[in-house]
């Protein structure tokens, strides 16, 4: 059993944000919804319950010195959504009250403010205090000498903001360069110097000398972690399932095969998809649809089959930004004839990708993914670059991290396309919805910027 993850200081800081959290939720309820006609003796009790209901459900206060700030906007972003579909519900309930959207509104708004600002704060100041005056920290020691538990240890002394102070190394190799002792010394080292934390390389340690030292950790109340000496793996999302009484660890492929996530996904795209065809498109199409044919003879729209989900084919469609020519499996290069005026234009404003919005709306693509490649491409590539048929794991997307990081367009040498997969590869296995709004909103700012490799 793995012992939990607090420090010296968490008993005090989770109930004070939850304390203060709630002080906010109830005390602006009373200023913003006072015209609303509400009984506040049932709305009170009925925002505090909520609060806390959702917060143990989403997770909202398990945050620990080392949770990142995604995954922390993460659980904020999902708390308040939930919480204000539950304020709204209130009201249908409440006959005497007086519904008001804009009093909803305004009270979410400054909850959301006054709430991150204090998590903020309150985080912030417990940090700064940790590494000027080194209290909350934890003392840590790690079992075994492979090249992760040299990483951890790298770690633990350049993120001082994470509060742990290295004690040193126990293993039974051979070597002394490095080592504190061994680890049938572990206990007496763990007395004499107060130490809160042990770290185990799986790798070094053998099943008799685990059991050993967790039931030690549970008797002494030390918490025991372990280190996983195969990173390339174990980063990924472990899924354990029971047979019977018997556990079994298995690797999902992604997030984005959760069914939960999958359906939001497709959800979010499907609404996304259909306010650009109706609030940009239904204008933006005839009117380049007229530019477009007058320069040049051919369709307004280009379409071309590329490899999707599970590189299954579907058809990509553009509006037309080249000659009618039979290299359309030759990618476009700088100042390439192929490209009229126009076409130019709308490459560099990437407006051209507009159509593949209907990609989405019927199921092809997302809004968000990796970048469809021309079938060349796959054949190119599939076999020489690690990870590369990954991509096809999940829907391609309209834009992508990849994009976003500068890796677009043409691909002149293998390392452009190695940084274009490493990137689309970290999104498939570590999807978030912040990544996706965030992506989205650098791709707009990228189009008014205009991108070197837009062509």
């Amino acid at each position: 059993m793995v012992a939990a993850q607090r420090g010296r200081y968490s008993k005090y800081i989770r109930p004070i944000s939850v304390f203060l959290d709630l002080l906010v939720v109830v005390f602006l309820s009373l200023f913003f919804f006072e015209d609303s006609l509400v009984d506040f003796f049932y709305l009170e009790p009925y925002l505090v319950i909520s609060w806390s209901l959702i917060a143990f459900i989403v997770g909202f206060y398990e945050v620990y010195r080392f949770t990142t700030p995604v995954e922390i906007l993460s659980k904020i972003l999902k708390q308040f959504t939930v919480y204000c579909l539950v304020v709204i519900a209130y009201f249908p309930f409440a006959k005497e009250s007086v519904f008001s959207g804009r009093a909803i509104a305004i009270y979410m708004v400054g909850a959301f403010i006054l709430i991150v600002l204090l998590k903020y704060l309150l985080f912030y100041y417990l940090k700064k205090y940790r590494i000027i005056t080194g209290s909350n920290y934890r003392n840590a020691i790690i079992i075994g000498f492979t090249e992760e538990a040299k990483n951890l240890k790298m770690l633990f002394e350049n993120r001082n903001d994470y509060g742990y102070r290295f004690y040193g190394f126990f293993s039974d190799k051979k070597t002394n360069e490095g080592i504190k002792g061994k680890i049938s010394e572990v206990k007496s080292f763990v007395f004499e110097n107060k130490i809160d934390e042990i770290y185990c390389s799986l790798n070094e340690i053998t099943n008799e000398q685990l059991k050993e030292l967790v039931e030690f950790a549970d008797e002494n109340n030390k918490t025991i972690k372990f280190i996983p000496d195969t990173k390339q793996i174990f980063s990924k999302n472990l899924k354990i399932d029971y047979y019977e009484m018997f556990p079994v660890l298995s690797l999902q492929r992604t997030l984005l095969h959760v069914p939960i996530v999958k359906g939001f996904k497709r959800f979010f795209d499907i609404v996304f998809s259909l306010m650009v065809i109706v609030f940009l498109l239904s204008w933006l199409m005839p009117i380049l649809a007229i530019l477009i044919k007058m320069e040049s003879k051919g369709p307004v729209f280009f379409k071309q089959g590329r490899p999707g989900l599970d590189e299954e084919e579907f058809f990509c469609y553009k509006f037309r930004s080249m000659q009618i020519n039979h290299t359309t499996e030759t990618e476009a290069s700088k100042n390439d004839p192929r490209v009229t005026r126009i076409g130019r234009f709308l490459r560099k404003t990437s407006l051209d990708e507009m159509p593949q919005f209907f990609n989405v709306l019927m199921g092809d693509m997302s809004v968000v993914g990796p970048r469809p490649h021309l079938w060349s491409q796959n054949k190119a590539y599939g076999n020489r670059i690690k990870k590369y048929m990954v991509r096809h794991y999940v829907k391609p997307g309209i834009t992508g991290l990849a994009q976003v990081k500068g890796f677009r367009g043409e691909i002149e040498t293998d390392e452009d396309m190695i940084n274009r997969i490493k990137f689309d590869v970290f999104y498939i296995e570590n999807w978030s919805f912040v990544m996706d709004i965030k992506i989205i909103f650098q791709t707009v700012i990228n189009i008014f910027k205009g991108e070197e490799k837009a062509y």
